[in-house]
Formats: structure tokens, sequence, C-alpha cells
């Protein structure tokens, strides 16, 4: 370090004038700052104090070295502040002229910080020091441990008051029947407010605790302005960026809440239309939710875009960045979720079916139970649940049974093929006696008629149409309607060709009525129909009912 002083007295620059700045470093012990020294280009200020703090601290913790032995000498150019024999510091004109004193006194007065720090370096690390030390370590931690014990203890009590107060005091905030805010979320935030003042309070007095207690031992005691300056310099940072953007923070802060406002006002609008109490021309009832859903987006947008430039730091790049990147991310991986959420709006718009009606999506038939803005759910006959993308079904075709079902009812058919020795209007009889069997939940048969649909090669073609004005009695009128064509037609003899077929055979193939309730069919009590005296069918038996 002799050397390193001496390159510094061979670069020692000319003094300074008063209004540059220079450039110094702190030459501190056990937290306290004795001086401060300048340096050069070779010998930095840091580095130079450095050096002078390590050779007091040396001296300091050697008993053998007495601190009267501290002098200044007279050197050319420099004072020297010297131990013994060993030096600890030379002042050169430039530290002097940096001071505004002479270079013998600024020596000597630096020399009498040096010798009350190595008096006091060493009276810290005496074996009475380091006792007293322990002891106040020690009552320091219980009385930390204390004081949470009681702030724990007064925050129950004073927990199970607020509860009894807010209970019979804390009421919601409304206008009219228009809630505000709800007594729930007023006693919510209070609680909240007191649990965030006694987590304050606790980590207020863990920090008082931590800076005594580094202060207490000699080693550490640097550390006990340091961990208070890390704890406040945040705080201050966060002050000033406050008291920097309160114009725009006010702003942010009515923005929210006339935002806020807003959407409750949209949403009470469209309960309102959903429920039939307000009325829109040419606009359905079941559009209020998923129209409010749309606006409420549109509006938190709007207030995203206006609030945007006021947020503090939106102009930063790491802002703008990570906007980018969350754009791109959700740009890539929502394609299909998009398309699936708008063909969801598109249909509700449509009207193309609803919760509870019966439709036929490509290959799969059931009851809608549920629409959702991505899928809808199917509930088949076998009571499968079959759910399907909407951009699917926006692609496709969508069969509606339950759209007319109720006003004009829905026509159920069916064709079958019969030969041309048969007259049509008997068969067109007896399709219409068929239908007439049939009975829908109400008691009365359904309304039916035929169609003569082609001339086939082999057979002529009908279709019995029956209407059904109730959709869950579809499959079972289906059945009913299929079992008693055959009964009719076995009844009075008439082979159904369907399918076709290339010659006559010399039996017609239909059931005998002595063959109906072949084993395991078990007859009814009373006879399908009663036989004539020619043996011809007379008046059936009631027809099946319909499930």
């Amino acid at each position: 370090m002799v050397a390193a002083d001496a390159r510094l007295q061979a670069q020692a620059p000319a003094p300074a004038p008063a209004d540059v700045d220079v450039a110094t470093a702190p030459v501190e012990i056990d937290g306290h700052v004795l001086f401060r020294l300048r340096g050069v280009s070779s010998l930095p200020a840091e580095k130079r104090a450095r050096a002078v703090t390590d050779r007091i601290v040396a001296a300091a913790a050697d008993p053998a070295v007495s601190v009267d032995g501290l002098r200044v000498v007279e050197q050319e150019g420099a004072a020297e502040i010297a131990l013994g024999d060993e030096p600890i510091l030379r002042v050169f004109d430039a530290d002097a002229a940096l001071e505004q004193v002479g270079r013998v006194e600024l020596a000597r007065a630096h020399l009498s910080r040096v010798h009350q720090a190595i008096v006091d370096y060493r009276a810290a690390r005496s074996r009475d020091a380091r006792i007293r030390a322990g002891v106040t370590t020690l009552v320091a931690t219980f009385v930390l441990a204390l004081g949470i014990g009681l702030i724990v203890w007064l925050w129950r009590r004073l927990d199970a008051l607020m509860i009894r107060r807010m209970e019979q005091h804390v009421h919601t905030v409304g206008i009219q029947s228009f809630e505000v805010m709800r007594a729930d979320q007023i006693r919510a935030a209070l609680r909240n407010g007191a649990l965030g003042l006694r987590t304050v309070i606790i980590l207020a007095g863990t920090l008082v605790y931590l800076g005594y207690l580094l202060s207490v031992w000699p080693s550490t005691r640097g550390l006990s302005r340091n961990i208070v300056t890390f704890a406040l310099s945040p705080l201050d940072l966060i002050a000033g960026g406050i008291v920097a953007n309160v114009p725009s923070l006010v702003f942010l802060v009515v923005l929210f809440f006339v935002m806020r406002l807003t959407l409750r006002l949209v949403r009470l609008f469209f309960e309102t239309v959903g429920r039939g109490t307000v009325t829109l021309r040419n606009f359905d009832p079941d559009w209020a939710e998923p129209t409010y859903k749309i606006a409420r987006i549109a509006i938190v947008a709007f207030g995203l875009i206006v609030a945007y430039p006021y947020i503090p730091g939106s102009e930063s790049d790491a802002f703008k960045g990570v906007s980018l990147f969350i754009g791109i991310v959700f740009s890539l991986g929502s394609s299909s979720a998009i398309s699936n959420i708008i063909a969801g709006y598109m249909m509700t718009y449509r009207r193309a079916f609803k919760v509870g009606d019966r439709v036929k999506i490509g290959d799969a038939m059931g009851d809608v139970i549920e629409m959702r803005l991505q899928v809808t759910h199917l509930k088949t006959f076998k009571n499968e649940e079959v759910v399907i993308p909407n951009s699917q079904i926006l692609a496709g075709d969508v069969v509606n049974y339950s759209s007319f079902v109720k006003t004009q009812g829905l026509i159920l058919h069916t064709e079958i093929g019969i030969g041309y020795e048969t007259p049509w209007r008997q068969v067109e009889a007896m399709l219409l006696e068929s239908a007439g069997r049939c009975q829908m939940p109400s008691g009365e048969p359904p309304r039916a008629f035929v169609l003569l649909k082609r001339l086939g090669d082999f057979a002529v073609t009908y279709e019995i149409n029956v209407y059904c004005t109730d959709i869950k009695s579809m499959l079972p009128l289906y059945t009913a309607l299929h079992r008693h064509i055959l009964d009719v037609f076995n009844e009075y003899g008439i082979q159904i060709m369907t399918p076709a077929y290339e010659g006559d055979p010399e039996q017609p193939k239909i059931v005998p009525p002595k063959d109906w309730f072949t084993a395991p069919a078990v007859a009814p009590a009373s006879p399908p129909f009663a036989a004539t005296g020619d043996g011809r069918p007379g008046s059936p038996a009631p027809g099946l009912r319909v499930p």
C-alpha cells in the first residue's frame, strides 16, 4: 500500500476548483464514517478508502500495538499518519484543497478520528461488551415475541367486536332497489383493512427489532442503517411515484367506478329485458344474456383503451414488450376458441335452437341441455352426452324438431310399399285406421293424412303422416304407429311389399291372427279384433296408447 500511496503522490492532481464535484469514498469502521478520501485514475477513491480501512482495522485488532504511537510525519508533498513504524494514510495537497484546509491540519484531524476509532473498536469487542450485547439480544427478542403475542391477542378480541358491530350497523348501500355495494362486501373490506393494519404493525416491529439487534453488535452495526434504508427505500420510491402520478391515479380511480356503475346499469337493463319486464321491438328475450356479455366486453375494452395512457409505466419498453408478448400468445393460441365463441353468439341470434329443443346436428340427435360460448351439449335418447363445437354447428345443418311442435305440430312419417293389385283407397283407409288407433298423451288420436309418393316397378309407395304435438312422444308415437300398421294390414290380409320382390308367392306374406301372440308374446285381455261371419276382421280393439 506504500507503493500505492507513492503512485498516488506521483499522480497527485492540482487542487480542483471549488465548483467541481470530485468523487470521494468513505473510510468506515463499525458503521461510523471517519472521513472521506479522493482518488486518481490509477487508484480510485473506493480502493484507496478500502485500503486505509483495512490498515486501521488490522492495527485495532492487534492488542500489541499501542494507540499512543499515532503521529503525523511531514514528508515532501505529503503528511503521513503512522502508527509506530506502520503508515496508515498519506494526506496530499489535493486532499487538503478539497477540504479547504492546510495539509498538516487535515492530517491531524484525521489522526484524531483514527485514534478514537481504534479505541472504540477495541472497547466494543471486549468481554464485558460482548456479554452486554448478548443480554440485550435476548431481551430484545423476548420483547418482540411478547409484542407479537399481544397484538395477536388484541386482534382476536377486536375482530370479534368488529363482527358484532358490523352486523348491527353495516348495511347494504344502494340507490332505491339498485345495490351499489352489498353489506357483506363492506364488512369484508373493513376486516381486510384491519388485518392489513395488523400486518403492517408486526412488520414494522420486526424491522425495528432487526435494526436494533444489528446495531448492538459492532461487526453488523453498519447493516443496522442499511436495513432501514433497504426497508424504506422502496416505500420512498413508491411514495415518490404515487405523488408524481397522482393526477393519473385519480383519473383511473374515477374511471374504475364509472365503468363499474355502467356495467351494473347495463346488467340491470338486460335482466329486465330477459324477464320480459321491458320489451324491445324485434328483440327476443333469449338474446338478453348474450347481448349483455357482448356489451360488457365492449365496455371493458373501451375502458382499457381510455385507461392505458394513464397507467404508470405504460410508456416503458418493458410494459410494451409484455403487452406485445401477451397479444401474440393470445392470437396464436386462441384462434379456434375465438371462432367457437363467435359461432356461439351467431347461433344465439340466429335462434337455431335453445335449451330443451330436440335437434339433429350431423349424425347426433338429442335434446339440447346446455349452450356455452364454445360448445353445445346434447343428451341423446340413450342418455349419452354429445359435446359439439359451435363452429362445427355453424358450418353444418341443424334440424330442429321442436320449433313448430307446439303451434303447428311435428309431422312424423313412414313409408310402405303395397302391390298394384290392392286398391289405393283401401290402402289409404288402412293407414288412416292405423293412425287412428294411436293416442296422444291428451287421449285424442293424432291428425293424419296419406301421400301416394311414387309408382315403383313392383309396388306403390305410400306415406302416412301423423301430427305430433308433444316432442317427448315422438319416439313412442313412431313405435305405436308401426305396430298398428302391421296389425291392420295383417287383419285385412294385405301384404306389405317393402322391400321389392321379383315374383308373387303362392301364399301372401302376412301373419294370420292366430299367430299374433306366439310365445313369448302375451295376448291382451280382450281380442284385438272381432271376426265376422265370413271370417273377415270386424271392429278392432282399442289401439295402443302412446307411453
